[in-house]
């Protein structure tokens, strides 16, 4: 967690911001949230996948990064995306700006790092000022924030 505190406050303070961090999260510099896990990469994937469920979203898609790595003889430690949406406000966001389609459906990245197993995802503030989208996405972007650290600290067990 320190190497990843470190490496988030560098970048943040290379564009005059400042890293904000909680015990089980850090808000990085490069638009995303990381967040730790309580549980192996499985579990927290499962744990994912159900909140996205509950939350009446539909899961597009999953990665295993790992086993496509072994499928060429190679080795990389459990890493996993979870491709997840809601074509309601993803619609809605697309008819602002066209271009935020390409992050869109969203994504959650889950690997393990060492010991700690870690959960990652892009944050709405991010997408909204990377594609100008503004007021037009006011009321989505508050709900997105409010989905994707909802969904990543349930997959965390906090």
């Amino acid at each position: 967690m320190k190497v990843l505190i470190a490496r988030a406050f560098r970048r943040a303070a290379a564009v005059g911001l400042v890293a904000l961090w909680a015990p089980t999260a850090v808000l990085a510099g490069d638009g995303m949230t990381i967040v730790d896990s309580r549980f192996g990469v499985a579990e927290t994937e499962q744990r994912l996948v159900e909140a996205i469920e509950a939350k009446g979203m539909g899961v597009m898609a999953q990665v295993d990064h790992r086993a496509n790595a072994r499928s060429v003889d190679l080795d990389m430690p459990p890493t996993r995306v979870v491709i997840f949406g809601n074509p309601l406000g993803g619609t809605q966001l697309m008819k602002c700006v066209p271009t935020v389609a390409i992050d869109l459906p969203m994504k959650m990245l889950i690997w393990q790092d060492g010991e700690t197993v870690r959960i990652a995802y892009n944050r709405a503030e991010y997408l909204v000022e990377r594609h100008g989208i503004g007021d037009c996405a006011a009321p989505v972007q508050a709900k997105m924030k409010q989905a994707l650290d909802g969904l990543a600290h349930t997959a965390a067990g906090d």
